[in-house]
């Protein structure tokens, strides 16, 4: 159990340190020049097929990673169960965090707002993917005794 949570926070706190190399890129790019207008063409559609992205990956994770969870408690092998959640919940934060990095990306590139509102719904997304000891209990119905 401490394994799997370990690696789950490392990936959760992987996605912000990559957050903040995007930022300095997407800095970087935006004051050598690559801009790409919010109002062309290629801006809106970026901008639409990120929000698209993004408003419909965060709830479908999470309905699925939800459901998958509640047919995993089933299961009586703890070690199977946290094999299965470990795998679904790195796959799980990748899916939200590459929406929050996208939208950070976007924004200095576009220097639109809604990119910015982008990132901050797929941050709050990302926090409901936390991983916690209690939380992972919860979900898989683990007993005290089984998680140690």
């Amino acid at each position: 159990m401490k394994q799997v949570l370990k690696k789950l926070t490392l990936v959760y706190y992987l996605i912000y340190i990559a957050a903040v190399l995007v930022a300095f890129l997407g800095f970087q790019l935006h004051r050598s020049g690559v801009i790409i207008d919010s109002q062309s063409q290629t801006g809106i559609a970026i901008s639409s097929a990120l929000i698209i992205l993004i408003i419909g990956s965060i709830p479908t994770t999470l309905a699925v990673f939800n459901k998958k969870t509640k047919k995993w408690a089933t299961e009586e092998d703890v070690a199977k169960k946290l094999g299965w959640y470990s795998k679904a919940s790195i796959i799980r934060l990748i899916i939200v965090g590459s929406g929050f990095l996208l939208g950070i990306l976007f924004f200095f590139l576009m220097n639109s707002q809604s990119m910015i509102f982008c990132a901050g719904i797929s941050a709050i997304g990302l926090f409901f993917c936390k991983p916690a000891e209690v939380k992972i209990i919860s979900e898989l119905q683990i007993e005290e005794a089984d998680s140690e």
